[in-house]
């Protein structure tokens, strides 16, 4: 991937606010995932291999990679935006560029940051560098809305 942009948080405590929110994250955490590193416009998530997460042929199950996927250019976008506010997945597309093997790390960074939608995109890499999906997503914030459980 290319440099990521400067960006300027609209929350300076954005990556506490992004790590609390990660770790209310049952289904990241169903498949083990871990958030690695935390940048405005920036979020990597490692996710260690686990034979339970394959699909017949023994590869990363095409849905887990689309989860990390997901995660890390979701929470790219909402390193961005006030702490007020939430967001949420309007759409993405994945493509898998080669079969995922081992251990899978997810790079999301933002595209262009916008007031209601933001654009963001995600790399998966698999052991020794090897991409193995490229995703483009779209988010839209939700403000004045907690990054909370809907029960709260």
């Amino acid at each position: 991937m290319s440099a990521p942009a400067p960006f300027n948080p609209a929350d300076a405590r954005f990556a506490e606010r992004i790590r609390r929110s990660f770790e209310r994250q049952k289904a990241m955490a169903l498949i083990g995932a871990a958030l690695l590193q935390v940048e405005a416009g920036r979020v990597e998530i490692g996710l260690p291999f686990r034979a339970d997460l394959t699909q017949q042929k023994g590869y990363v199950h095409g849905g887990i990679i689309g989860m990390i996927a997901d995660s890390a250019a979701g929470y790219a976008a909402y390193s961005l935006m006030p702490a007020s506010a939430s967001l949420v997945t309007v759409e993405y597309k994945i493509n898998i560029l080669a079969p995922a093997l081992g251990s899978l790390t997810a790079i999301g960074e933002v595209v262009k940051p916008g007031r209601t939608l933001t654009v963001a995109r995600a790399e998966v890499y698999a052991a020794l560098g090897k991409h193995v999906a490229t995703m483009q997503q779209t988010l839209m914030m939700l403000p004045d809305t907690p990054d909370l459980p809907a029960d709260q």
